[in-house]
């Protein structure tokens, strides 16, 4: 293929009522330079951009102009349906005439199903030292096994090094359980929906993500502030949103079908 040939970028799909100014000045995934644009058929809008089909895409900045796109859309009040990253098509007649076109049923009933919602996620993290000091003081044990090798050198004490090391892990993990479960008490009264995950790291409590309707989000926000004020000092939480529905869009248009058949 030519050096200078180019695809289509879809980053996801609106209703038709969006301004073309809704898009503008937003950074484009794969080339920064190009405009990120809207593509309408039939009532609806991809949004797109173009991008050079011999650079491949995957680089963490073209996951966050992903992101930063999509985010921008959603917080903008109407809905949007995010596509997966690295959706490519070939032009933007294609875009039209064949995306849009087969897919318009099933945009329609994921646009309607999420208007008037926005995501809404937490990201919670223990604060290592006072979760570890938690540990110590709840199990006997481990202050039994710490007591045991304080002062021991660094290559002393093995057994016991990876005992306590087990302990606190299994600790912590029941603490997640419980602290994650505290999470979904305190939020979920305000979403329609949510799912969670445990996060990688060994300090992480959950992540969560809750489908909240606008009316109800400054209370939602209220009781993540309560919440996070509860856990000071042994909690960090972080707040982010709104976000497209990145965890919901796929329910939002498959329920409305099955529900139709």
């Amino acid at each position: 293929m030519a050096g200078d040939e180019r695809a289509c970028y879809v980053y996801g799909v609106v209703a038709d009522d969006r301004p073309d100014e809704s898009v503008k000045d937003l950074p484009a995934v794969g080339d920064p330079e190009a405009p990120v644009t809207l593509v309408r058929q039939g009532g609806q809008a991809a949004v797109v951009s173009e991008v050079p089909v011999d650079k491949p895409l995957g680089t963490p900045e073209d996951l966050r102009t992903h992101a930063r796109v999509l985010d921008h859309l959603a917080a903008q009040g109407s809905p949007v349906l995010p596509f997966r990253f690295g959706t490519v098509v070939r032009d933007t007649a294609a875009v039209a005439d064949e995306l849009l076109a087969e897919g318009h049923d099933d945009f329609a009933r994921g646009l309607d199903r999420l208007r008037g919602l926005t995501q809404l996620t937490v990201r919670a993290r223990y604060e290592q030292d006072a979760v570890l000091r938690e540990v110590v003081t709840e199990q006997p044990e481990a202050r039994r096994l710490r007591d045991e090798l304080r002062g021991l050198p660094e290559d002393a004490g093995y057994e016991q090094r990876i005992e306590l090391g087990q302990l606190v892990m299994d600790s912590i993990a029941a603490k997640r359980s419980v602290d994650a479960l505290e999470l979904d008490r305190r939020l979920a009264p305000y979403a329609l929906s949510s799912v969670s995950e445990e996060p990688a790291s060994p300090e992480g409590l959950v992540n969560a993500s809750f489908l909240v309707e606008d009316a109800k989000r400054q209370a939602f926000e209220e009781a993540a502030e309560e919440l996070a004020a509860h856990w000071h000092g042994r909690v960090r939480m972080r707040l982010l949103g709104p976000l497209a529905p990145y965890d919901f869009v796929a329910d939002a248009t498959l329920e409305g079908k099955e529900g139709d058949e």
